[in-house]
């Protein structure tokens, strides 16, 4: 067995904090940065740039037409002023279109603001001071996700994220719950993407699982973790096979979380989701191999447990009012003599048996054991899945949309709410019954390569395992990986998933129109 490698420190977002004061009036700060609106009569400067002007003797309109600048989301024009400022002051002054000032434009500045002030100490900014309801959450969100850096360089990362953000012009007054609400927000994003970029020479199920149980015991969680010897003894067909094949044995991971206030017996009374994570640690294809090219971002293939377990973690943050059990069956494709084999039949927790006539088409097998046990064991009033599952779902809808499928009306507009809320797109994608045949096989219950709208028969493999409770369908292999740096989205695993299940589960009501 080869040596498991450790996993060198790793860089943290920025510190935050509030201030009611604007950037001339903070003193320390490395650099002051203030919004830019675009103007037909030319882009106009947010609250504290005349009087940083003025403090600093510089012309900062006259530097925005210099750059040509509009003020269009994103867009950063940078001012050093070192030579003008005085010992205590900025040494450099940035000027960050809001585009048209919607949440998305503020979350989209806050990111090029991060991008923008990599290995300074701190910044002061008012882009929160004019931001929209909940655009201060956005802001903050942005900064964090833009920031995110993962390295395992002997010498160290490359860059650091900037130190400390002080949201300038901002009064503490009913903010605080908003910063508190976003760093949550903000928090899971960076840690889901952190355990998606995580090589799989060390992320194994069991390195997974013991991640589970550390991030969930410290967030107040209980946290069970079946092995090998359990899920065979409790009829985990689907699970074992696809991991069969690897010397790394599979696991699958439960994570409980109750709300504020309630004890362990009150919970049982609560309404309960169930949330369910594909956490295939590395997809080889198995014997039906993919190519190598198609290999080389299979580490995050285990992104939707990632987004489960990040999502977890960060529930009592964002007081869910509601019961939920987190699921993630992790496992790793992997290609051996005990590899399982197209034309297997497996044989699933509850029964219900598939045919594998594709070894690739492997995280609807897990997925498809831990639902039958969620419908069985835990009895939720509401089930949701989520998966890089299918190329796909890819060639149906690009690079920064995730598709999802709901049995249930009200599920669908949870999830369509919570992806217009988090910013975390997503579209509707059909149920066709007509292809229903499709997943059908001659010898087993059901046909794991129906092959042809793949997304959609993906889905309608699933729907059998989720009986008759309201159900959602999340396939967001669309969105898993950026292929550069765009806003909030850092280059590699993108960590998606989390905000979105985090603005519905943290909504007053996340049942509203489901029980």
């Amino acid at each position: 067995m080869p040596t498991t490698p450790a996993l060198p420190t790793q860089v943290s977002p920025p510190e935050f904090a509030l201030s009611p004061a604007l950037p001339h009036q903070i003193g320390g700060a490395e650099a002051w940065a203030f919004p830019v609106l675009p103007d037909e009569d030319g882009p106009l400067l947010g609250p504290g740039a005349d009087e940083a002007a003025e403090a600093l003797g510089i012309d900062l309109l006259a530097a925005l037409e210099a750059a040509r600048a509009t003020g269009r989301t994103g867009e950063v024009t940078t001012v050093p002023v070192g030579a003008v400022a005085a010992p205590e002051g900025p040494v450099l002054v940035l000027l960050v279109g809001v585009g048209e000032a919607t949440p998305t434009d503020f979350r989209r500045a806050g990111a090029s603001l991060a991008r923008a002030t990599k290995d300074r100490a701190s910044v002061a900014t008012t882009l929160a001071a004019i931001a929209p309801d909940d655009g201060l959450a956005e802001v903050v969100v942005g900064a964090m996700l833009g920031s995110f850096a993962f390295h395992w360089r002997s010498a160290g990362p490359k860059e650091l994220p900037v130190a400390r953000v002080v949201l300038a012009g901002v009064s503490a007054d009913g903010a605080d719950d908003e910063l508190a609400r976003a760093l949550a927000l903000g928090g899971a994003g960076w840690r889901s993407r952190a355990l998606a970029t995580v090589p799989a020479n060390l992320k194994t199920p069991d390195w997974l699982a013991e991640q589970a149980i550390e991030i969930g015991e410290a967030a107040g969680l209980e946290v069970q973790v079946w092995d090998a010897a359990q899920l065979q003894a409790e009829g985990f067909g689907g699970i074992l096979a696809v991991g069969g094949g690897s010397v790394n044995e599979p696991r699958l991971i439960r994570m409980d979380y109750i709300p504020r206030g309630a004890t362990r017996s009150s919970a049982k009374k609560l309404p309960t989701v169930v949330l369910v994570g594909k956490g295939i640690t590395f997809d080889s294809g198995g014997l039906d191999i993919k190519p190598s090219e198609g290999m080389l971002t299979m580490k995050r293939d285990m992104s939707g447990g990632g987004a489960v377990i990040a999502t977890m973690a960060a529930l009592r943050d964002v007081d869910c009012p509601v019961r939920v059990v987190g699921l993630v069956p992790a496992a790793e494709n992997a290609i051996s003599g005990s590899a399982m084999r197209p034309g297997d039949v497996i044989t699933h927790f509850g029964g219900r048996t598939s045919e594998v006539n594709n070894t690739d088409a492997e995280g609807r097998l897990v997925l498809a054991d831990a639902m039958a046990y969620a419908v069985s064991e835990v009895e939720p009033a509401a089930l949701l899945d989520i998966a890089t599952l299918t190329g796909a779902m890819k060639v149906s809808l690009g690079q920064w949309t995730g598709g999802y499928f709901a049995n249930h009306e009200g599920m669908a507009e949870q999830v369509a709410a919570a992806a217009a809320a988090s910013g975390e797109n997503a579209w509707r994608m059909p149920l066709v019954a007509d292809y229903e045949e499709k997943v059908a096989s001659k010898i087993a219950d059901g046909d794991n390569a129906a092959g042809g709208a793949g997304a959609i028969t993906a889905a309608l493999f699933l729907q059998h395992f989720a009986g008759d409770v309201p159900w959602a369908h999340v396939d967001f292999a669309s969105a898993a990986e950026s292929p550069a740096d765009r806003f909030e989205w850092t280059a590699g695993p993108s960590g998606w998933g989390p905000r979105l299940l985090l603005a519905w589960l943290g909504s007053d009501d996340p049942l509203a129109g489901i029980a």
